[in-house]
């Protein structure tokens, strides 16, 4: 099936009664629509991701991970289920720890890259980066923010999906709120 951005550091738990985002200028409040993802959204993604809601005035918070600690076997199979053999490879060498530092100046990178797309296209976006897993503050944003939905942009991840422990699925199980998971890079639905 084909699918046709304030930024900082730190994750938020902070709740607001506020259900929907200011618009620009003081105007009427807008609707807030979450998107997490692990790698950056290009423009051809989030065109598709905007498609979704043409004609509408939406406020996106992008949030990602800092992916600092990692199962290798996961990593690994999901590599190999899509014959990027080198990618396992290195996800071998380089072990389940990673050095924070690096990991979120990376998710930094993924952030403002997201964000720049999301604005390149007249999008209000802002967005920041969590801790290694993202459905906590994925929920705390939601519920800050009032999300009326959340989108989801992964790679594919063939053992966590298998088992419903990947982010779009868990994100199911805990928010009561729409959750659209998209490929990065192919238009795929989740």
């Amino acid at each position: 099936m084909e699918i046709g951005t304030e930024t900082s550091n730190t994750t938020s738990s902070t709740t607001s009664s506020t259900p929907q985002a200011p618009a620009a200028g003081g105007g009427a409040a807008r609707d807030v629509v979450v998107l997490l993802t692990e790698q950056p959204v290009e423009a051809q993604d989030a065109e598709r991701i905007l498609a979704l809601h043409e004609g509408e005035e939406l406020v996106y918070r992008v949030l990602v991970p800092a992916d600092t600690r990692r199962n290798v076997l996961v990593e690994v199979v999901d590599r190999l289920s899509l014959a990027h053999w080198r990618e396992a490879l290195d996800a071998l060498r380089e072990g389940s720890r990673r050095d924070g530092q690096e990991a979120r100046a990376e998710a930094a990178e993924v952030l403002e890259s997201t964000l720049a797309a999301l604005r390149a296209l007249g999008r209000d976006a802002e967005g920041l980066v969590t801790d290694d897993d993202p459905v906590p503050a994925l929920e705390a944003a939601a519920a800050q923010h009032g999300a009326r939905e959340v989108v989801v942009v992964t790679r594919p991840h063939a053992l966590e999906e298998t088992f419903d422990r990947d982010w779009a699925s868990r994100a199911r199980e805990v928010l009561g709120l729409p959750v659209l998971h998209t490929y990065a890079g192919t238009g795929r639905v989740g």
